[in-house]
């Protein structure tokens, strides 16, 4: 897949549409265990700011937690997780692979887990 292909992301119920760019493609697939991200269960891939457009996104809505600094949205209609700010740079979006069109999550199982639980955005890490 080229990194200029563009990807077309929707909620459950279409409400919401997104067009990215993967520049790794799949490669970065991952999951995190923090105590969001767990309980959402979403792999999710990267996505620089500058390659995700909102096409429709009138239902989407905003949820935040804790130090406010990732900013996850959901579609309003169906609930549906879509996307997200990373508070570890706010450049940088996940982006649900369940809501690539064209793409099954559990082919690309088994994929890395991100240590979220112990993920300190004020310590320097060397």
């Amino acid at each position: 897949m080229s990194d200029r292909t563009p990807m077309r992301v929707t909620c459950h119920c279409g409400a919401n549409e997104l067009r990215v760019f993967l520049a790794a493609g799949l490669e970065d697939a991952r999951r995190c265990d923090c105590s969001f991200c767990r309980r959402r269960g979403a792999m999710n891939v990267s996505v620089r700011e500058t390659d995700l457009q909102v096409i429709k996104g009138d239902a989407l809505t905003l949820y935040q937690f804790g130090t406010r600094g990732a900013e996850h949205y959901f579609c309003k209609v169906c609930g549906c997780y879509t996307h997200h700010r990373r508070s570890s740079d706010n450049t940088d979006f996940g982006v649900n692979v369940g809501c690539l069109e064209g793409v099954n999550p559990a082919h690309l199982d088994p994929v890395p887990w991100l240590d979220g639980v112990n993920y300190n955005p004020g310590k320097e890490t060397a």
